[in-house]
C-alpha cells in the first residue's frame, strides 16, 4: 500500500527535512484484527507532513513475523521496521530510537514495560508497545444456559471449568469442551497457576516446578477435556489456535487472550452469547494469565533510521495511540491513554464487557508471568514448551520423560547462546 500525500504542518514538529527524492519505509506487519489497516490508515498523516516518505505496509501472516522476520534479519534483507512478539529475542537487531525521541516522554507512557525490549547492556528505547494484551478464556454462554448448568465462579480452579465444560459439551452435543492455543506462551499462566516458576535462583530460565501443569494438561488430552488435534496435529512448535472452533460453536470454553476479542466480535455476531472469564486458578494458588502483545520496533539495518524514528514516535504520541487504541479494540500500554479509558469503536456490549474484564484480569498476573514475559531466553523456552508437551501429548513421551527433555533442551539453547 503506497501513499503520497501533500505537506502537513507537522514536518517541522518531526523534526525531519523533506527529502528530494522519495524514500520508502517498508514495514512488516501482521494483523490479529484490524491492526494493520489502521496503521495503513493512520500513517498517511505522517506521509502528508513528511512529503517524498512512503511508508508501506506490507501484511504478512503471523507466522511469518515468527519464522521468516529472524532469517531475514539474520542474512541482512529485513525491513526497515515491523510488528514483532519476539520483544526481547530480537533485541539485537532493533534500532535505538533514543537519540530521535523525547526519551521523558516514553518513559512516563510507558514505563517498565520498555524493559521487555531489552537484553543486557542493549538498555535503549527500542519497541513502541502496541498492544498490551493477557491471556484468559472466552465461553460460550448461550451453551451453558442451554445445558442448564451454572458457569463456575470467579475463584474457580482449571479442574472446576474441567468439570463445567465437560458436563456443558455432552449436554449439548457440543464437540469439544476445551482447547487452549498450541503456544507455550498461552500455557504459561496456567503453568505458573500450577507452580512453575520459569526462573532459578539466579536469574536463569529453569522449568522448576511445571511438571504438575504438564501432567494435568496431557491428562485432560488423553480424556476428551481439551481438543487434542490443536496440539497433536502439528509438528515443531508450530503455532495453532482454536479460535475457528469457538467461532462455529463447537468448543464450550476456548483459553486464547485478550487479542482475540475484535475477532470474536465480528466473526460471532448473533450466532450465540460469549463472555470472558479470565484465568481459572491453579493449586499453586495463583489465578494468573501471561501478559504480553506486539510492539513496534525499527532495525538497525535501515538505510532511514531517522525516519523509521520518527515514524514509530508519531504512533507513540498520546493522540495517535488513543486512536488506534480504539479503533483496533486493543488495550493500551500508554499510561497516559489507560488512565483517560478508551472507548472502542464499534464494538457491541459483549465486546466492551470483554475488554474490560482482560483489563480487570490484569492485576492478578503474577509477578513471575511478567518477568518471564521480559526474558530474553523465553521465545526458546516457548518452543521447547510446545514441542515436548506434544510429544507426550501423543505418546511419544511420558510426561516425565518430556519434562526432563525440557531441561536438557533449555540447557542446551543457553550454552548455544554463550
Amino acid at each position: 500500500m503506497n501513499h503520497w500525500k501533500l505537506l502537513g504542518t507537522t514536518a517541522l514538529a518531526l523534526g525531519l527535512a523533506a527529502p528530494a527524492m522519495a524514500q520508502e519505509i517498508r514495514f512488516m506487519c501482521y494483523s490479529d484484527g484490524n491492526e494493520c489497516e489502521v496503521y495503513d490508515d493512520v500513517l498517511t498523516r505522517f506521509e502528508a507532513a513528511n512529503p517524498g516518505v512512503d511508508v508501506v505496509v506490507d501484511v504478512v501472516p503471523y507466522q511469518a513475523i515468527l519464522e521468516n522476520l529472524p532469517v531475514q534479519l539474520a542474512a541482512g534483507t529485513g525491513p526497515d521496521m515491523a510488528k514483532v512478539t519476539d520483544l526481547g529475542g530480537l533485541n539485537q537487531y532493533y534500532l535505538d530510537l533514543a537519540p530521535h525521541i523525547d526519551t521523558g516522554y516514553w518513559d512516563a507512557s510507558f514505563g517498565p514495560i520498555l524493559n521487555w525490549y531489552r537484553v543486557g547492556d542493549r538498555q535503549g528505547y527500542y519497541g513502541l508497545h502496541s498492544q498490551l494484551t493477557i491471556t484468559g478464556a472466552f465461553v460460550n454462554a448461550t451453551l451453558f444456559e442451554q445445558a442448564g448448568i451454572a458457569m463456575p465462579g470467579s475463584t474457580a480452579t482449571w479442574d472446576d471449568w474441567a468439570a463445567a465444560s465437560r458436563a456443558v459439551a455432552e449436554a449439548t452435543g457440543t464437540p469439544f469442551p476445551m482447547a487452549i492455543d498450541r503456544s507455550g506462551h498461552r500455557v504459561a499462566g496456567p503453568a505458573i497457576s500450577y507452580g512453575a516458576q520459569y526462573f532459578d535462583a539466579e536469574g536463569n530460565g529453569s522449568f522448576e516446578g511445571f511438571g504438575p501443569f504438564a501432567a494435568a494438561f496431557v491428562g485432560w488430552n488423553e480424556d476428551g477435556t481439551f481438543a487434542r488435534d490443536v496440539w497433536a496435529s502439528q509438528g515443531g512448535a508450530t503455532y495453532q489456535d482454536a479460535a475457528q472452533e469457538f467461532i462455529n460453536g463447537q468448543l464450550v470454553f476456548y483459553y486464547s487472550g485478550s487479542w482475540q476479542v475484535g475477532r470474536m466480535d465480528s466473526q460471532v455476531g448473533d450466532l450465540f452469547d460469549w463472555q470472558v472469564v479470565g484465568s481459572p486458578c491453579g493449586p499453586a494458588g495463583a489465578c494468573s494469565g501471561m501478559p504480553g502483545g506486539a510492539g513496534i520496533v525499527g532495525f538497525e539495518q535501515t538505510q532511514h533510521p531517522e525516519i523509521v524514528a520518527a515514524v514509530i514516535d508519531f504512533l507513540a504520541q498520546e493522540d495517535i495511540y488513543a486512536e488506534v487504541a480504539a479503533r483496533t479494540r486493543n488495550l493500551p500500554a500508554h499510561a497516559a491513554v489507560a488512565s483517560a479509558g478508551v472507548q472502542f469503536e464499534g464494538a457491541s456490549p459483549a465486546a466492551q464487557e470483554a475488554l474490560t474484564a482482560f483489563a480487570a484480569d490484569l492485576a492478578d498476573v503474577s509477578p513471575i508471568a511478567f518477568a518471564y514475559q521480559g526474558y530474553a531466553g523465553n521465545r526458546a523456552m516457548f518452543g521447547i514448551t510446545v514441542e515436548r508437551l506434544s510429544q507426550a501429548i501423543v505418546g511419544e513421551l511420558s510426561v516425565d520423560d518430556a519434562v526432563a527433555r525440557m531441561g536438557e533442551d533449555l540447557a542446551a539453547a543457553m550454552a548455544a547462546s554463550q
